[in-house]
């Protein structure tokens, strides 16, 4: 049974039909085209899926549709404003921190809400806030340190 949800994401009020179980990633990639959010595990265990949900930060693969109702959602698409990019994703680039880049989206999500809440973090404080993100490359020593260097600019 399918029913509406109204909510803002990246700054934009959608409606979108849905069951309620549906999970917030397939509304994101499927009905919405924001591709840039990834399924990685579908446990939401590995961080590839991560959003901000009212600034916090939700694997969408196991965040169901209902939970979404009348709240903001951001992706990685809408971290950066007007044009420009978030200081994270500049960082990653400029560090060339992203190897396949199929984990980089929640990476990104996560280390953006790191710095709103910690805009000065540490290297340890930086490497524990990824540490839910799981990346097969490894590339999470190079994402903290070009955060790291971010943050010391």
């Amino acid at each position: 049974m399918t029913r509406s949800f109204t909510f803002t994401v990246n700054g934009e009020h959608v409606t979108v039909e849905a069951d309620p179980g549906t999970s917030l990633l397939h509304v994101l990639r499927n009905d919405l085209g924001l591709r840039g959010t990834r399924f990685g595990c579908g446990l939401g265990q590995c961080g590839a899926c991560f959003v901000l949900l009212d600034g916090a930060v939700v694997p969408s693969c196991d965040t169901p549709m209902w939970s979404a109702q009348g709240r903001t959602v951001v992706t990685v698409e809408g971290l950066g404003g007007n044009g420009a990019l978030h200081r994270v994703q500049q960082a990653i680039l400029d560090g060339q921190a992203a190897q396949c880049a199929y984990c980089i989206s929640g990476i990104a999500v996560n280390a953006a809400a790191l710095l709103d809440a910690t805009p000065e973090p540490s290297e340890e404080e930086i490497t524990e806030a990824l540490d839910r993100n799981l990346c097969r490359c490894g590339v999470q020593r190079r994402v903290v340190q070009a955060i790291l260097a971010e943050v010391r600019k």
